[in-house]
């Protein structure tokens, strides 16, 4: 099939974004595809461009300045500034955060009736607003930790969510823009960095333990991961930094308790209405309950990220994984219109 990975944009994790479109266009090169890469941001890559990527990863640090997103600005008809980009049979989506991942480039795409990757629209409006994610994770009945929006005050906060607690953007990923304040100092510093957000602001009660995943592939959950990260808290620098965390799959969990978070985390992707795939993450308290922190419509597919090594651990190499959700994306065009799962529901 004829593949345009779109990838880069203008949200602050452009790096992870151009890092998996990299290494997706690369992995669905070798098992026969034809594949173009696009930057919304800024048209088409070379191949020399995407070697480049490859060799570099993914920076420490997001980018300090972002360029505009060309799709997002000028719709489909940007992608007619080549030809093989426009003609693709199935654009696969390796977009992180922003309009890549908020269901903005989503529509587009549906509007034009084109075949990509992923979830729909809503599904990822819902996955990726912290603050609706949750309600609706809970009314699946699904535990999710206690949280406040946009509360700036240190003593609502410190009364209703007690401390310590988490502090982050509602609409970010990848853990930008995540801090952990364990006294009242540290969340008064903290509420104080977060006005400065782009962003709404999420205040989460913090639940201490063991961090899971899971990765739901074809509405199957894929064996779960255990991250151990060298820090407190599973940040940014964590997840794409060599030596930064341990992942661990499949984690070494009683049969029975793996079983509960494949359960849990399948809810979770059918309650927010994800489709072909997704990355849900848990924290095992003392008492051994488990806590849904978010679930992820856009992981993630670089040779660093959680869903690859969840896939392997079932059997499933890198390229497999992608040539399966180029398939999954081609059967939309096979089978017809499909109504697009509705979150909640």
């Amino acid at each position: 099939m004829r593949i345009t990975v779109l990838t880069g944009g203008d949200a602050d994790e452009r790096d992870v974004s151009l890092a998996t479109g990299a290494q997706v266009a690369g992995a669905l090169r070798s098992v026969g595809h034809r594949v173009m890469v696009f930057d919304t941001a800024r048209g088409v890559m070379t191949p020399a461009d995407e070697a480049a990527l490859r060799e570099k990863g993914v920076d420490p640090r997001p980018p300090s300045r972002r360029p505009r997103d060309l799709l997002v600005e000028g719709g489909v008809s940007v992608l007619e500034s080549d030809p093989l980009v426009a003609r693709a049979d199935v654009f696969f989506l390796a977009l992180h955060g922003g309009a890549g991942e908020d269901g903005t480039i989503q529509r587009i795409l549906d509007e034009a009736g084109l075949l990509y990757t992923g979830s729909g629209p809503e599904a990822c409006r819902a996955a990726m607003d912290k603050d609706r994610s949750k309600v609706l994770i809970r009314e699946a009945g699904v535990p999710t930790p206690d949280w406040m929006v946009d509360v700036f005050e240190a003593d609502a906060v410190e009364e209703r969510l007690g401390l310590p607690v988490i502090v982050k953007a509602a609409h970010g990923g990848s853990s930008l823009r995540l801090e952990l304040a364990h006294d009242r100092k540290e969340l008064e510093a903290a509420l104080g960095r977060a006005r400065g957000f782009r962003d709404a602001v999420i205040v989460e009660r913090y639940v201490p333990g063991r961090e899971f995943t899971v990765a739901v592939l074809d509405d199957r959950a894929l064996p779960v991961g255990e991250i151990i990260p060298e820090g407190e808290i599973f940040d940014y620098e964590c997840k794409y930094q060599p030596g930064m965390a341990r992942e661990i799959f499949p984690a070494e969990l009683p049969e029975a308790e793996a079983a509960e978070l494949g359960a849990l985390a399948l809810r979770v992707h059918r309650a927010l209405g994800l489709r072909d795939y997704s990355r849900v993450d848990f924290m095992k308290d003392g008492s051994g309950g488990f806590w849904c922190l978010e679930a992820n419509n856009l992981p993630g597919l670089t040779a660093a990220s959680l869903v690859p090594k969840a896939a392997a651990a079932a059997g499933i190499s890198f390229p497999q994984l992608c040539d399966r959700l180029v398939e999954t994306a081609a059967r939309r065009r096979d089978e017809g219109p499909e109504p697009a799962p509705t979150p909640g529901v």
